[in-house]
């Protein structure tokens, strides 16, 4: 059992909630949306029709922020992947939707596809650090009409994992849904066990609450379907410049995330997602490696610890343009702080250039750090006699060796963690196996992965009635790229 890192003391806990409550009730946000304007409406919001703008009585964001459940379960094709949060976390996710990729071949940076896609979602499927599959990049190749199928698709098709997905509407995310269903043999068998979970950021910072994913955030809620809100203050830009005042903005916004789903479902799961960061003053950089972003996920941990509802976010990120010390530094303190404050779930893993980018190599490199942290999870073996070893100390003595020791022998494979990217050879050894450094080992990992069959791929069957439902999609296979 981990005693969590705080930041925050008790009263400045209560002071942010406070601050928030006020917020709400004494500014309130701008809501685009009709429908969750009418849903305030019905259950005691303050809302002016002309400006659009919703205030929020405190006894309104106390009654429904109370029926929150304090779980919540991503589910995979195989249940074996299923995770519920916080009992098994940290779960770890890749990071999303990323325009461009550093080509395996070339390396070189260009438009992602719906083949890369498929790629990743092997390699995803193949790496023991990552729980869920938050599909890491759009597809420039998708048809018209299939923009979200042609996402989902490839990575429902090569990961056993779940799968985080988005939709642009109402249309698009039936479309994803059908495909669902075809997948697990029927809506009802779907709606049981649905492992497509959706996402959404409905508050758009400062304060206002958009149409498009404010409606998909209903939809979903509805349907009693998976999905949760992120929220994504940004200091000096779109809160205040001050980590407190971001603090007290952020935890606002997620209340009213919040309050509305409970309002539309009562017991609505969901997660205290947040990609908090401090603007880059110098030039307007969106400074999602900055240490500022970790700080802040450690204290949106402890709020949510407070509303007793798992947390998380888009935690790990840089700036770095390539897979260099910059990129390694950046994802290890910032996630590393999220963590030891008791984030739930980290949205790390593969992008580069402040989700600019996805690199294979990143990939393999972020999973041995989120294998590193779940080792940090499981931390200290029970304080018995028998780990305490004292009478093997005592047998092997001042000066002795404990090479030999039974007691060690027994451990050897267990005690300490086997990285297979970090190098630990002799120098000597190093230099003759080529001086790899870990980029390059990363990347011999993922042809490895990607050479070796598949083994969450569909079978002949369920491809043709897929492609029977959805004319014109995309192939969606994990295959090598040329020239590898």
């Amino acid at each position: 059992m981990i005693n969590f890192a705080t930041l925050l003391t008790p009263e400045q806990v209560d002071r942010t909630h406070q601050a928030a409550l006020e917020i709400l009730e004494n500014v309130g946000l701008l809501v685009r949306n009709a429908k969750a304007r009418r849903y305030f409406t019905r259950h005691g919001c303050v809302v002016d029709a002309e400006t659009q703008i919703v205030k929020f009585p405190r006894s309104v964001v106390e009654q429904y922020r109370a029926a929150i459940p304090p779980t919540f379960t991503f589910r995979g094709r195989d249940e074996r992947f299923d995770r519920t949060l916080p009992e098994q976390g940290p779960v770890v996710v890749t990071a999303s939707s990323a325009p461009n990729l550093i080509d395996p071949v070339t390396g070189e940076e260009r438009r992602s596809t719906s083949a890369d896609i498929a790629r990743i979602a092997h390699l995803i499927n193949e790496l023991p650090g990552y729980d869920v599959f938050s599909v890491s990049v759009l597809a420039d190749d998708a048809p018209a009409g299939q923009f979200t199928l042609s996402r989902a698709f490839p990575a429902l098709k090569n990961c056993l994992k779940p799968v985080r997905s988005t939709a642009i509407d109402a249309q698009d995310a039936e479309q994803v849904l059908r495909l669902g269903y075809l997948i697990a043999g029927g809506e009802q068998s779907y709606r049981e066990r649905p492992f497509i979970t959706h996402h959404f950021c409905p508050v758009v910072s400062p304060l206002t609450m958009d149409f498009d994913s404010t409606e998909m955030i209903i939809y979903f809620c509805e349907q009693k379907l998976p999905v949760y809100p992120s929220i994504v203050p940004n200091a000096g830009l779109t809160s205040p410049m001050t980590l407190v005042g971001t603090l007290a903005q952020g935890n606002a916004e997620f209340l009213a995330a919040a309050v509305l789903m409970q309002m539309v479902q009562p017991g609505t799961p969901l997660i205290y997602s947040t990609l908090p960061t401090v603007a880059d003053m110098r030039d307007g950089a969106y400074a999602s490696g900055g240490i500022e972003c970790g700080m802040l996920h450690m204290a949106f941990a402890q709020m949510a610890r407070f509303y007793n509802v798992p947390s998380g976010g888009y935690i790990g990120l840089t700036n770095a343009k390539i897979n260099d010390a910059q990129s390694g530094y950046e994802t290890g303190l910032s996630s590393a702080a999220a963590f030891l404050a008791g984030a739930d779930m980290l949205n790390m893993g593969g992008l580069l250039d402040s989700l600019k980018a996805f690199d294979f190599a990143k990939a393999v490199i972020d999973d041995e750090i989120a294998i590193m942290l779940k080792r940090v999870k499981r931390g200290f073996e029970d304080f018995s006699d028998e780990n305490l070893a004292l009478d093997v100390i005592a047998q092997v003595g001042p000066g002795g060796s404990f090479m030999t020791s039974k007691h060690t022998t027994r451990r050897m494979r267990t005690t300490g963690l086997f990285p297979k990217i970090a190098d630990r050879e002799m120098r000597d050894k190093w230099t003759a196996r080529g001086k790899l450094d870990a980029h390059a080992r990363a990347m011999l990992r993922v042809k490895d992965i990607l050479s070796a069959a598949n083994p969450a791929v569909f079978p002949p069957e369920l491809e043709k009635r897929i492609r029977d439902e959805f004319p014109g999609l995309v192939a969606g296979d994990s295959t090598l790229p040329e020239g590898w």
